[in-house]
């Protein structure tokens, strides 16, 4: 389901788009209520209506909730909105995996400092498959961001 600039999903405000995959659209939203910039995770309308697909999705979004750690791409909210199922994280900048292995091999302290220091492979976006274990499409490179 593409959302147009400045529709509204609850609360949140689509300020436009991030990406798509095949496991939804990533967009770039504000969060009306907290005042705050968020990504989006918005799952295909089929998805939406499957009851397995739309249980896999929220168990997802679950466990990643219950989780606090600084490699690890918070969860902030999960719902339906008019039959469309999302997914609210932080919104992460910077650039993907791909385009970071672009300039050359990562490098140990620069590349894969812990967060806060120079550099940190972190989930750009609440994608995929297995979610946790950053295995099968969740590992792929648009979906990783070196902040």
């Amino acid at each position: 389901m593409a959302l147009a600039v400045h529709e509204r999903l609850g609360h949140y405000e689509v300020l436009g788009p991030l990406g798509v995959g095949g496991m939804g659209e990533v967009y770039r939203a504000r969060d009306t209520r907290l005042d705050r910039t968020v990504a989006i995770k918005v799952l295909p309308e089929g998805f939406s209506r499957d009851a397995s697909r739309l249980a896999r999705f929220e168990r997802e979004a679950k466990a990643l909730a219950a989780l606090s750690h600084p490699g690890i791409l918070s969860v902030h909210d999960f719902g339906v909105h008019e039959g469309t199922a999302y997914a609210v994280t932080e919104l992460l900048e910077g650039e993907t995996l791909r385009e970071r292995l672009a300039g050359g091999a990562l490098l140990q302290g620069r590349d894969l400092a812990p967060r806060g220091g120079n550099s940190t492979i972190l989930w750009a976006r609440f994608c995929g498959g297995g979610g946790l274990t950053m295995s099968g499409e969740s590992a792929r490179m648009p979906n990783v961001k070196a902040t």
